[in-house]
């Protein structure tokens, strides 16, 4: 992938301000292009980043039940208006074969696939599919839970609507039992 050039952001956010009505030479704003040059090069370095990579490293371990990471906070972009959307992820899986990741790889994929423009619907098969793709488990149940600015500050204002996205996969699509066992688990506190 290409690199973020801060140059072309600085000088995109200064016609921003222009075609807004603000002055970018005012003091305030002086600074104002290169902040977001830096925060966009961080926020969207997932683009530069393969998920699946973080499931390289597997260890064996004769485990064959449910493993379950919840409440993963994240940030993202929407794609569709470069604001902010922002929540948490809960990704389980069935290992198969002794084939088993560190959980903190669990988190770094979601944030790999977060740091993107985005949907949530993407984020949700993505980490979903990339487990499936690389550890070849029995199943995956990825939920994405997650409160989209755009719909918060913008067009309908309803903040705290939340939204709710899944993606199973492998035995967890035709098995009800351990669906519901995951979506408990995930209630708790």
């Amino acid at each position: 992938m290409a690199k973020v050039n801060h140059e072309q952001i600085e000088q995109a956010v200064r016609l921003i301000l222009e075609a807004v009505g603000e002055d970018p030479n005012r003091e305030g704003l002086l600074d104002t292009p290169k902040r977001v040059a830096k925060m966009y090069a961080e926020v969207f370095s997932g683009l530069n980043e393969d998920p699946k990579e973080h499931f390289q490293t597997v260890f064996g371990e004769d485990h064959e039940e449910l493993v379950l990471v919840k409440d993963i906070p994240f940030f993202s972009m929407c794609e569709h208006h470069l604001v902010p959307f922002f929540g948490k992820a809960h990704v389980a899986y069935i290992p198969k074969g002794g084939k088993v990741t560190g959980l903190s790889k669990l988190a770094r994929a979601v944030e790999a696939v977060a740091k993107r423009p985005q949907l949530q619907e993407r984020i949700t098969s993505t980490v979903a599919d990339s487990i499936i793709e690389t550890l070849d488990p029995h199943g995956v149940m990825v939920v994405v839970e997650a409160e989209h600015m755009c719909m918060t500050m913008r067009g309908v204002k309803k903040p705290g609507a939340s939204t709710v996205t899944t993606a199973v996969r492998g035995v967890l699509k035709d098995d009800q039992a351990a669906r519901s066992e995951i979506l408990t688990l995930i209630k708790q506190s």
